[in-house]
């Protein structure tokens, strides 16, 4: 009987058991049999596995994260780990690997299908940056979420008089940031793709004021930089194996500083991981169950060295080296739609 491996890597994302449950359905229609590999990358390292039938992913369409476990693990970064990765490769005897990861999770996965591995990919991150592909599962989930926060914090600051500043995630890009903030009316919204301009940030604000309005939501990615600066603001300068720092705290420094050049009660929210916990919403159950069919049916084709993609309505398959030969940054035409109502 053949089999097929699948594992998910980076940060948890709602809709992965989505995926999980479309692959290993799709697999076993077919007479195949799924292994799962626990805590992405670092599983294939360890030979850390579990069967997957039926009985395991019956309940999970629902449930947030993943029931395979994940990892930021980066085999490229330590030679020893690499070797025992391609070992256990061979070892598990897959006849081929469905990857469900970011850009850094596909990056490995695209490094391997050069070197003749049979690998398939699935997009999948809340910051929808992921090149060849207009939508990742679980951005809809995280809009969502932000969207419904920026609603309740818009009663709050109104009633108190307040400016909030809303930390949202995006590290390399804004996506979050324009469509929540654009969905939830923000009165600016902050991106890493445009250099934070803190004066006219202010002007903004004291406009609303002057014609009545005391109370304003900044919405923020958390990769916006300041012009001045120049460079992001992180929590400290450890790096992740796959070389990012932990960002967060542009929020709070925005914050100060509005509150000290305009005057004006400032508070800060920074919503954090609650963004792609919980939950998944129908949108990117839909998704990720079509992305798993589709990915499949790759392997089933052996059409290797490619990753599923949501062109339009349709799920189309495009070179894996493609979805991360570079960062989808905000389209202009959008953010310049989110900037008719600054203010």
């Amino acid at each position: 009987m053949a089999r097929v491996g699948i594992l998910t890597g980076g940060g948890d994302c709602p809709g992965l058991n989505a995926v999980i449950r479309a692959v290993t359905r799709t697999a076993i229609n077919n007479s195949w049999e799924v292994v799962g590999i626990k805590n992405g990358w670092r599983g294939l390292i360890d030979k850390d596995t579990m069967p997957l039938t039926l009985a395991s992913i019956s309940g999970i369409l629902p449930k947030g994260g993943t029931i395979l476990g994940t990892s930021r693990t980066n085999p490229y970064k330590d030679e020893s780990d690499l070797q025992k990765a391609r070992h256990n490769f061979k070892e598990l005897k897959i006849d081929a690997l469905i990857v469900i990861g970011g850009e850094d999770t596909l990056g490995v996965a695209n490094k391997l299908s050069e070197e003749g591995f049979p690998i398939v990919g699935i997009p999948k991150t809340i910051d929808n940056d992921l090149n060849a592909t207009d939508f990742t599962f679980g951005f809809d989930t995280a809009v969502n979420i932000a969207t419904e926060a920026i609603d309740r914090l818009h009663t709050t600051a109104e009633s108190h008089h307040r400016i909030i500043v809303v930390e949202v995630m995006g590290r390399h890009a804004g996506w979050i940031a324009t469509y929540s903030g654009l969905a939830g009316g923000a009165d600016v919204i902050l991106i890493p793709e445009i250099p934070i301009e803190i004066d006219k940030v202010c002007e903004v604000i004291n406009r609303r004021h002057n014609r009545g309005k005391t109370f304003s939501i900044i919405v923020v990615a958390e990769g916006a930089k300041l012009k001045e600066l120049k460079e992001e603001v992180t929590q400290d300068k450890e790096k992740d194996a796959f070389g990012h720092v932990k960002l967060g705290g542009i929020g709070q420094v925005l914050g100060k500083v509005i509150e000290e050049k305009t005057g004006y009660e400032t508070r800060v929210t920074v919503l954090g991981h609650v963004q792609r916990g919980g939950s998944p919403t129908a949108f990117d159950r839909i998704l990720g169950t079509r992305y798993g069919v589709r990915g499949m049916q790759l392997v089933m084709e052996k059409k290797f060295g490619k990753m599923v993609s949501l062109r339009g309505n349709k799920i189309v398959a495009v070179e894996l080296k493609e979805a991360v030969a570079e960062l989808k940054t905000v389209d202009k035409e959008i953010f310049e739609i989110a900037e008719t109502f600054f203010g």
